[in-house]
């Protein structure tokens, strides 16, 4: 082999050297920017798993609340019921001077009884999420409880989309080190899942057969 020959072989092998240098470096880069997206959906994913939470033990704790006051209304209200029907049967028995302060205080119970059926806020008497009858009490309760199984549904959703996140990143940080693009592929493959899971968390389009 003549000297001229020798060198360019060199030249052939120092350039399919350098390219094959040039694309790892540059797989190595898109890697790295994928981690990096991946990373800041893991973020946004732990954000949303985090106030689906929140809102689930906030909600939870309302309806507890509103039903506990309802209760006790409807205790009270039961308890003036009462005293207005004892005192419709003593009516009749009773001399005439006490007949008519006593039909007053039967109204009076009565009054009550209607009240706490049906008690709208005076500001907003059009919201029957204010005010404090036991027909918007009723209504508040079930608002609350329908907010608390909105984010129970939510909450799953996100939980997997973190797991699902956080392996991709892993593969993809192996994948740098390897120089594997088939392990690269898979970790995209594992976040476009957790993507999906976490636009689902948000606006709940499907509900997860499973969490």
């Amino acid at each position: 082999m003549e000297a001229s020959d020798a060198a360019d072989q060199l030249r052939e092998l120092g350039g399919e050297g350098q390219a094959r240098s040039q694309a790892a470096e540059r797989f190595r880069t898109r890697s790295a920017i994928s981690i990096a997206v991946l990373a800041m959906l893991l973020a946004i994913s732990s954000l949303g798993g985090q106030n689906a939470t929140k809102e689930t033990i906030n909600s939870n704790i309302l309806a507890s609340d509103t039903w506990a006051f309802f209760q006790a209304k409807n205790i009270r209200q039961t308890s003036f019921r009462l005293a207005a029907d004892e005192l419709e049967l003593l009516l009749p028995t009773l001399p005439p001077e006490q007949q008519a302060a006593t039909k007053q205080k039967v109204d009076t119970y009565k009054g009550t009884v209607a009240r706490y059926e049906s008690e709208p806020d005076p500001q907003q008497p059009d919201n029957p999420l204010k005010g404090d009858g036991k027909k918007e009490l009723t209504i508040r309760a079930k608002y609350w409880e329908e907010k608390r199984d909105h984010a129970q549904k939510q909450d799953p959703n996100f939980d997997y989309s973190v797991a699902l996140y956080q392996i991709a990143i892993v593969l993809g940080s192996v994948s740098i080190v390897a120089n594997s693009r088939h392990v690269m592929a898979l970790s995209l493959a594992l976040g476009a899942v957790a993507t999906m899971l976490m636009v689902n968390g948000f606006f709940l389009w499907l509900d997860l057969p499973f969490g």
